[in-house]
């Protein structure tokens, strides 16, 4: 089937961020100026053909860029269902597809659906169907085509050959907007660690023409033995760039997540909680932020507008103070190489005590955010933190009411006007006073050592001097509860 379509606060918190907070943007752990200058231009590595406008592959132009920003690119978006598959969804992901582009500067002027039971191995959609879309793309002038499913390198290559236009995939296209939105010195990193996993096996043989002749001469004055022929190509030399650059980047990211180690341990002994906050991109995660703490991040309409995550103070309506950290968006078919890349800022998830869960109560199918979201949470082993659903946007959608009727434990907000706002505080609370005990302590008077610790790893609810020495109702977690059995009054 073949188609076109032409697409055109009140503070409740400390407006300050949380005391040994990386803040890479003004304080950073290592010298950002010269980690920029180390940076390399890998443009170079890809086969640039001036025949079309796209700015990718060997029918690219010259932009740095997955999408030319130079100017609007016209692209015709692909989606195929495989097997059993629900048709509707390919719809729907296309449609998400083509928000992503849009996102990225470019513009889908047309669209490409599939039925088959399994992809081609040669160009994913096959043969007929590259004429298809090679007469479609033709038709609408379109520079590039773009996959709403991973494209292998070779099928890639394919693509192009036969169309004489740019193949992308969806990595590619959220690879492009996360390297447009990585502002601290840790995002970028990240962002340039993500497209070079998925630029390198991408590399073509532009240089076989260029091998390095061996150098070195033997005892008698000749080459060495072994060493004629041709020697290292070009690609193997542009290879061993990227891996270089990849190195690096791992051991700068190492550094900063060692750094988080270190808070991590300093907000255990704070023994306040830490709060989660977690969501597909462009549920209202940041606004959520903003109306709990006054934390000022930046709120835009458009996907993945928060790339780096912002830690807060708030207390709660019982008095409790929690951390509260907003996280980078989740997304369908979230990339691999975004996963692996940014899993020292998503660790914080991880560690939370509490994963509030935010949620577009507007979205056409807010369940299937609910899954992809939890699907990622499961990839980077947070997928068994205590959560908390918050169905957003309730000023927008009355369908949220009856999301929250069907999903028991769950809260109704309007992160935008506030609404609701004052109950999530108040759930909040219950849940992480839940994941604690109330306990009786008897402490000897010469162990001021046990007493500091009672204070220092729970919340004293009452104390009072008695006859053997002083009596004590904390409330405790597991591990403090654990630790201190042995003052337990049974």
């Amino acid at each position: 089937m073949t188609g076109t379509d032409s697409t055109g606060s009140s503070n409740r918190g400390i407006d300050e961020p949380v005391p040994g907070e990386l803040d890479f943007d003004l304080d950073t752990p290592f010298d950002a100026d010269a980690f920029d200058a180390e940076a390399e231009d890998f443009t170079d590595l890809v086969d640039a053909d001036e025949s079309h406008r796209g700015a990718f592959g060997d029918f690219g132009g010259t932009s740095s860029a997955l999408i030319d920003r130079s100017f609007r690119e016209r692209i015709i978006v692909v989606g195929v269902t495989l097997g059993g598959a629900d048709p509707e969804r390919t719809e729907s992901d296309l449609d998400e597809l083509a928000l992503l582009v849009d996102t990225a500067g470019a513009d889908v002027v047309g669209r490409i659906l599939q039925r088959r039971s399994a992809p081609d191995p040669a160009t994913y959609i096959g043969k007929g169907k590259v004429v298809e879309l090679k007469e479609l793309s033709e038709a609408l002038d379109c520079d590039t085509v773009v996959f709403d499913d991973d494209l292998s390198p070779a099928q890639q290559r394919n693509l192009e050959k036969e169309l004489k236009r740019t193949a992308l995939d969806r990595t590619a296209v959220i690879l492009d907007i996360f390297a447009q939105n990585a502002s601290s010195t840790e995002g970028k990193a990240q962002v340039e660690l993500a497209q070079l996993r998925y630029l390198q096996p991408r590399l073509r043989g532009k240089g076989k023409g260029l091998s390095q002749q061996a150098g070195g001469m033997s005892a008698g004055g000749g080459a060495r033995v072994g060493s004629r022929g041709p020697g290292e190509t070009q690609l193997e030399t542009d290879r061993r760039r990227i891996t270089r650059r990849i190195h690096k980047l791992e051991a700068d990211l190492r550094d900063i997540d060692h750094q988080r180690d270190t808070q991590h341990k300093q907000r255990t002994r704070s023994r306040a909680g830490q709060v989660a906050i977690v969501g597909y991109t462009n549920a209202g995660k940041s606004t959520l932020l903003n109306q709990l703490s006054g934390a000022g991040v930046l709120v835009e309409d458009r996907l993945f507008a928060t790339l780096d995550a912002t830690t807060r103070r708030l207390q709660l309506p019982g008095g409790e103070a929690v951390l509260l950290t907003d996280t980078v968006g989740f997304i369908r078919k979230l990339p691999h190489q975004v996963v692996e890349s940014f899993k020292s800022t998503l660790r914080v998830a991880a560690e939370a005590d509490l994963l509030v869960h935010v949620v577009d109560g507007s979205a056409p199918d807010p369940q299937s955010q609910i899954d992809a979201v939890r699907d990622v949470l499961g990839e980077i082993g947070a997928g068994e933190v205590p959560e908390l659903v918050c169905f957003n946007k309730a000023d927008r959608s009355d369908e949220v009411a009856r999301l929250v009727r069907s999903t028991e434990g769950s809260v109704a907000i309007s992160a935008l006007t506030g609404e609701g706002v004052e109950q999530l505080l108040l759930t909040i609370g219950d849940r992480l006073r839940a994941q604690t005990t109330v306990v009786e302590l008897l402490i000897p008077f010469d162990r001021g050592d046990v007493l500091a610790e009672v204070h220092r790893e729970g919340e004293v609810l009452h104390e009072e001097v008695g006859e053997g020495g002083m009596t004590l109702t904390a409330r405790l977690d597991e591990a403090a509860s654990a630790k201190l059995q042995a003052w337990q009054v049974a």
